[in-house]
């Protein structure tokens, strides 16, 4: 009787839930078409320039970096590029520091999105699963880390990922960590190329365009778009 009851309980409850999740999910697309929206067709974008940063973040003092870890936070769950504001973060505070801040920033702003994903999509998307994709989602559980390891080394777009592993059973430190190792080597080579050019363009030294640490940078930044592939045929061959 007392399993009836509760059988009966869970049918009632069910649709509050898939009606609750449903609402979730609508607000998640409505939040992203509105940041789209407002990136793209606003004059947002008309400020999202190295002059324009610059200025703005020389108001800012000795508080700069942390201005900019907060725009590249803001800036990530409002699908911004993430190589732009990388490319903005290296040009404006160099090779080295540019990496430190952009890291940072782009760690925060992947959990805050992460955090998006997962409390306005999660329990839609899981109403939605079943059969297969069930299994795919368990198997994300189990191996979480290796998952995001490997799609931030091949490059998956960014701020999609970052809102759809929020989607997933991923367990968030498995994502953290997983992003925080998988994107370290791309982040540098990309900082390290854009901050070493910003340098030579400061200085206005030209003659400096013929140096190991150009020519090395401009290495790096070839090198990297191989490393998908690299990637793929090292987990191909396993």
């Amino acid at each position: 009787m007392k399993e009836r009851i509760r059988e009966v309980e869970e049918r009632l409850q069910k649709p509050k839930k898939n009606s609750k999740a449903a609402i979730k999910a609508i607000l998640l697309a409505a939040f992203i078409i509105v940041t789209i929206f407002l990136i793209r067709y606003t004059s947002i974008k008309n400020y999202l320039t190295v002059e324009e940063m610059s200025r703005f973040l020389e108001t800012a003092g000795l508080w700069a970096p942390v201005v900019y870890m907060m725009i590249y936070t803001v800036g990530i769950c409002l699908f911004l590029p993430g190589t732009l504001l990388t490319g903005l973060g290296a040009a404006i505070f160099g090779a080295y520091w540019g990496f430190v801040y952009v890291w940072i920033g782009a760690m925060i702003g992947s959990s805050a999105a992460f955090f998006i994903g997962r409390t306005l999509g999660r329990e839609f998307a899981a109403s939605l699963i079943g059969g297969k994709l069930k299994k795919y989602d368990d198997a994300i559980e189990r191996n979480g880390f290796a998952t995001v390891l490997y799609l931030r080394l091949v490059y998956f777009p960014f701020t999609p990922m970052n809102f759809g592993m929020g989607l997933t059973k991923v367990r968030f430190r498995d994502y953290v960590a997983g992003t925080g190792l998988g994107i370290i080597v791309g982040t540098f080579i990309f900082t390290f190329f854009i901050g070493t050019l910003k340098d030579v363009w400061a200085s206005g030294n030209w003659g400096e365009l013929i140096s190991f640490k150009v020519f090395f940078s401009i290495g790096l930044f070839i090198f990297s778009f191989f490393i998908p592939k690299i990637i793929k045929k090292i987990k191909g061959e396993k």
